[in-house]
């Protein structure tokens, strides 16, 4: 079926004059009245008789209106549609994350994006820095937010976002507490280190090796880091965290910071992204809201 004779039939069917249609679709009505006259020929059906200076719908001609409604409604709904998926204001938005990014960065992002995008889906996967650049190359992530990896895939974009500083936590009573203390001396306290393999970690014993330091003591290992922090809250031990994680314990008094001379070190959280890759609106949209 033609469908651009068929728009015309419903606009004069709207109208009820052959002229205002035409005058609408800005058209000559000779124009018109024979696209008309080729769809009835086509559809072996009359749909419009004269009536006066207008026109009269046949039953065929009604019932047949009542459908382009539908069709034309529903044509101006995917329109519609499509111009929100162009704008970004629909579809869907996978987010990967390491811990801290996930926990500490992203839930105020997400908040905000949501407010003005509440028809886009998102979905969060929180996972290892690996497992999160596996997700983004096969195409199971749109992004990633990684928290302490300096060197990615080649076939991964990354920018960072910004440094967090790493710092060493003890009990308010410990006998470090707000001390400035030697990186020789504090590594011979107890530790409470996360699994290995943790940035926090591998960054403490790379920095004791370049410092020709003994390797700090480990009093515990705990995979976890709340359990970590509780521990250290709890009065057993230093650990050695990135500020965003323990921001909010050392505002309460819960726990302190240990200046210690030889330490200057930054936690980086990238974003990352497919190389060569075109990203969706609803992507672009977010990496354009977040601040830091």
């Amino acid at each position: 079926m033609n469908t651009h004779a068929l728009r015309l039939f419903y606009t004069v069917a709207e109208k009820g004059n052959v002229t205002r249609a035409a005058e609408e679709l800005n058209i000559s009505q000779p124009a018109v009245t024979a696209q008309i006259k080729k769809l009835e020929q086509e559809i072996n059906l009359v749909l419009l008789v004269p009536k006066g200076r207008g026109v009269l719908l046949t039953q065929a001609g009604l019932q047949l209106a009542k459908q382009a409604k539908r069709l034309f409604s529903l044509e101006k709904e995917i329109e519609d549609y499509i111009g929100q998926l162009k704008s970004g204001c629909v579809g869907r938005l996978r987010i990967v994350a390491t811990y801290l990014p996930a926990n500490f960065l992203l839930p105020k992002w997400i908040a905000r994006y949501k407010q003005i995008y509440p028809n886009v889906e998102i979905e969060l996967t929180t996972t290892n820095s690996s497992r999160a650049i596996d997700h983004l190359i096969n195409f199971k992530a749109d992004i990633a937010l990684i928290g302490g990896r300096r060197e990615f895939n080649l076939l991964i974009n990354s920018k960072k976002l910004f440094e967090d500083e790493m710092l060493f936590i003890v009990h308010k009573n410990h006998r470090f507490a707000s001390k400035k203390i030697a990186l020789s001396e504090i590594v011979k306290e107890p530790f409470v280190f996360r699994e290995e393999g943790s940035f926090s970690r591998e960054k403490l014993v790379s920095l004791c090796k370049i410092n020709n330091v003994d390797k700090p003591i480990i009093g515990l290992q705990i995979n976890g880091l709340n359990e970590t922090i509780r521990t250290v809250i709890e009065g057993y031990g230093i650990t050695f965290v990135s500020a965003l994680e323990v921001n909010e314990y050392i505002a309460r008094g819960d726990v302190v910071k240990v200046k210690v001379d030889e330490v200057e070190l930054k936690n980086p959280i990238s974003l990352c992204t497919r190389k060569e890759d075109v990203l969706a609106e609803t992507a672009l949209n977010f990496i354009q809201m977040i601040d830091v």
